[in-house]
């Protein structure tokens, strides 16, 4: 699973990279890659979310490769994947996207919430596999992380 998960993320970066080398399409490539991104994070952390809540049982080996899967996500370079003209309030880019302007209006903020994803899913990582409670106290360093930058920088879906 984790090699896996960790191809599609190597895949998607290699794919935004590649979009942006190229004109036209170049900024709905962005797009996908980076909602590809945060798809497999939703996806690890939904896993571990249900083990928290009790929904499914908890498994020590199983939480540790969803949080290390989480962590390899998280680090994937987004650099490609944020082109300027690609927020919802962009011209055409309205039913396309949730990034606010914020996001490139207030730079380098994005940056440092990022990094507190990127702190939080390692220690994650670390604790995973050492018991549910472990587990709890973990997630809800990265939940507040994912929530910091969702509230300043993604609308709600409609």
């Amino acid at each position: 699973m984790k090699r896996s998960i960790l191809s599609v993320v190597v895949a998607a970066g290699l794919f935004a990279s590649a979009g942006v080398a190229f004109s036209g399409e170049a900024e709905d490539k962005a797009i996908t890659a980076r909602q590809a991104l945060m798809a497999l994070q939703s996806f690890a952390l939904g896993n571990l979310g249900a083990m928290v809540k009790g929904d499914v049982a908890y498994d020590a080996d199983v939480a540790k490769a969803y949080a290390a899967d989480l962590k390899a996500i998280v680090a994937v370079s987004q650099t490609g994947m944020w082109p300027e003209g690609t927020a919802m309030e962009d011209d055409g880019m309205k039913d396309k996207t949730w990034a606010k302007k914020d996001a490139w209006t207030t730079y380098p903020e994005i940056n440092d919430k990022h990094k507190a994803l990127v702190d939080a899913t390692a220690k994650m990582a670390d604790a995973a596999g050492g018991g549910l409670d472990a587990l709890k106290g973990a997630m809800g360093d990265v939940g507040g992380a994912c929530k910091a930058c969702h509230e300043k920088f993604r609308a709600p879906k409609e």
